[in-house]
């Protein structure tokens, strides 16, 4: 990434499999930590890293409650699971819970790395275009200082409002649910209900829509949730 070698954290209890992981990672030129059960890989995950690579069962804290607690601290270090745990139920679980990608084992370390390289890709463009300020409407928003102008006046926005924005602009005008919404913004324990989510929205309308009762942006699908549109 542009200079640095990109750092991978392998939480992985099968020693074999750690091990060829990290000797085949650092032939490709990646600095590699690695964890044998959840809690050291928990507290290696809130370090400074562009990947986890996670293993589903693993002792003392498990691949979901591992993941589950990283999303609800607002880390948002791309994961992918790479588990023997196959079932359509854990892989949809898995990337509920926040994964970018799910591999299972027995796996081609070929397109294990090939998957590996797209996340890094695709996590270093959100980067790049995230440092750049947003439009939306008439609103410009710099979400490396979360301030926002609308007209040339400043708008403030609570820091949960501003979480709810940046979550809507990074779907890239996907609809999002108001159950994701609240588990993303708020966490999964938390006490909210879908009125919290409509609240928000609300209180977003009236700062930046022209029109808070004929929304241009921040658009309602009956049923679903809501999408941003720019």
């Amino acid at each position: 990434m542009h200079g640095r070698r990109s750092q991978i954290l392998v939480v992985e209890d099968d020693p074999s499999i750690l091990l060829g992981l990290r000797v085949n990672l650092e032939a490709e030129g990646y600095e590699v930590d690695t964890a044998n059960d959840g809690a050291r890989g928990l507290a290696l995950a809130r370090g400074e890293h562009d990947l986890i690579i996670l293993d589903l069962m693993i002792p003392e804290i498990n691949g979901f409650e591992l993941l589950q607690t990283l999303r609800a601290e607002g880390n948002r270090v791309p994961v992918l699971v790479l588990s023997a745990r196959n079932s359509e139920l854990d892989k949809v679980t898995g990337l509920d819970l926040g994964a970018e990608d799910y591999v299972t084992k027995p796996f081609s370390l070929a397109e294990l790395l090939a998957r590996i390289r797209t996340i890094l890709r695709r996590a270093e463009a959100s980067s790049e275009k995230a440092a750049a300020p947003w439009r939306i409407g008439e609103a410009k928003i710099d979400p490396r200082s979360r301030e926002c102008t609308r007209g040339g006046e400043r708008v403030e926005l609570t820091s949960t409002e501003f979480d709810v924005l940046e979550l809507l602009y990074s779907a890239n005008e996907r609809v999002l649910s108001r159950d994701r919404i609240l588990n993303e913004v708020w966490g999964p324990n938390h006490h909210g209900t879908e009125r919290t989510v409509d609240n928000f929205i609300a209180q977003l309308r009236s700062k930046l829509e022209a029109d808070r009762s004929k929304p241009a942006h921040l658009l309602t699908v009956r049923g679903v949730g809501y999408r941003l549109v720019r």
